[in-house]
């Protein structure tokens, strides 16, 4: 064989193994995004119709959220919370328009103690999405039902639904004694 040959097969190998290997990457990118962003990886691929913007998008997302000073909360700053849900749903029985609006206020609350921005609701709902992506759906439905309260156009029945949608959330972000203390000994 020539030596013009044997560069040339030499070429078209790296290029094929190059080839094998950025697929093999891309795959493996593809499985590790949509298995930490469960239903938020398809919610963006519907959002942006195409799989690389899809997943650029969320790559973003994890570099956003990753300049974050994200902090659990302290024993006491979590049993505060937790005694302050408690009394808004106790509020809802009277009131629940306004308790539904005070646990929009303590779940925004809760993100800022710590750590998230709370500037804009699309910023909030994208910087959640990294570690909570699975009980997100659940605060898109209740500031849905939020809006519509605002517009006079939520049933008591939604109101309660948004409720249950907030206590998801609301819960995710307290999170156990247990992951407070995993994650602080983890940074």
């Amino acid at each position: 064989m020539s030596t013009g040959v044997v560069i040339g097969l030499i070429v078209v190998a790296l290029i094929v193994v190059a080839g094998v290997a950025f697929m093999a990457r891309s795959s493996m990118q593809r499985k590790r995004l949509r298995s930490k962003f469960g239903p938020e990886y398809d919610r963006a691929l519907e959002g942006k119709g195409d799989r690389t913007a899809a997943e650029r998008e969320l790559a973003e997302r994890e570099r956003e959220h990753a300049k974050l000073d994200l902090r659990p909360l302290d024993p006491g700053a979590r049993d505060t919370y937790a005694r302050s849900w408690t009394a808004i749903q106790e509020q809802f029985v009277d009131e629940p328009s306004a308790a539904v609006g005070q646990a929009d206020r303590l779940v925004t609350d809760l993100m800022a103690e710590r750590g998230y921005p709370t500037e804009g609701y699309e910023k909030r709902v994208s910087l959640l999405s990294v570690e909570h992506a699975n009980t997100l759906g659940h605060y898109r439905d209740a500031h849905e039902i939020r809006r519509r309260q605002d517009r006079g156009e939520a049933s008591t029945e939604d109101l309660r639904n948004a409720m249950v949608h907030y206590r998801t959330l609301f819960e995710d972000l307290l999170g156990s004694r247990q992951d407070g203390e995993r994650r602080e000994g983890a940074r």
